[in-house]
């Protein structure tokens, strides 16, 4: 026979995690229903995506520089995130780390300057 109370930890915490995540789903639904908070108007059930209307011609041209300047910010975003360990074990590093790292900081500085010289950060 096969004892299954040991699963019963599991359920009751499954059981706890649906409930709560089910609370925080319907319950602000429903106090917006209740309060009056809940007015849909066309404003608030239109589309809305990335600075240009949803619904026009899927040839038309768009600026491409919002785009550009978020994935920048990613990336000099994640700079940041990767110096400070390496700053904190480059003793342990030694040479191959510290060299590492300026040839990362260098292939970051050529692409920020092929991106200003495109024009990526020009804002009209």
């Amino acid at each position: 026979m096969v004892d299954l109370s040991q699963y019963l930890a599991v359920l009751i915490f499954l059981g706890v995690a649906l409930g709560l995540s089910s609370l925080f789903v319907f319950l602000p639904m429903g106090v917006a229903r209740l309060t009056g908070a809940h007015k849909p108007d066309t404003e608030k059930l239109s589309e809305y995506e990335c600075g240009f209307p949803a619904f026009e011609d899927p040839r038309s041209q768009f600026d491409v520089r919002f785009y550009l300047v978020a994935i920048l910010f990613i990336v000099f975003d994640l700079e940041a995130a990767f110096l400070f360990p390496w700053a904190v074990s480059l003793r342990q590093t030694g040479w191959a780390g510290w060299l590492t790292m300026v040839l990362f900081l260098g292939e970051l500085a050529v692409g920020l300057a092929y991106a200003w010289k495109k024009g990526a950060l020009d804002w009209e």
